[in-house]
């Protein structure tokens, strides 16, 4: 089985940024712990703060991967191009946050993205992503 993570802007600063909301990982290092704990699941991992080479990257794996989970970051409630990607590629995709979106700013509580996901996973920290593994390889 093949998941693609895609992290969208600022989430290569995990383990710098806010450690009180995202905690002290980086996501390389947490990137590790999936792949030992998936040994039979390739994992592949893109990050970006650009928008467009996210929907660059969701066109390019959308029709071929076998799921996506994708933290589109604050794109997540403010990209309907993202959002119009997500629904036009034939991959399952999953959308996680590390935080809990819905106890932040009331501009963060509507997530755009989320509606073209089969479910989205908030607030659970890094864990959202082993969870949302979880649910596409059973």
């Amino acid at each position: 089985m093949q998941i693609h993570i895609i992290n969208g802007p600022n989430l290569n600063l995990l383990g710098k940024r806010e450690p009180a909301i995202y905690g002290n990982e980086s996501f390389d290092d947490y990137l590790k712990q999936l792949e030992s704990k998936y040994p039979n699941v390739q994992l592949h991992y893109f990050q970006s703060n650009v928008e467009g080479e996210i929907i660059n990257y969701l066109q390019e794996q959308g029709f071929s991967a076998d799921a996506i989970i994708i933290n589109p970051g604050g794109y997540s409630h403010t990209s309907v191009s993202i959002a119009d990607a997500l629904k036009a590629i034939t991959t399952k995709a999953i959308e996680v946050h590390i935080s809990n979106v819905y106890a932040r700013e009331t501009f963060r509580h509507q997530t755009i993205t989320g509606a073209n996901c089969v479910g989205v996973i908030s607030g659970l920290g890094l864990k959202g992503y082993a969870l949302a593994i979880d649910f596409f390889i059973q």
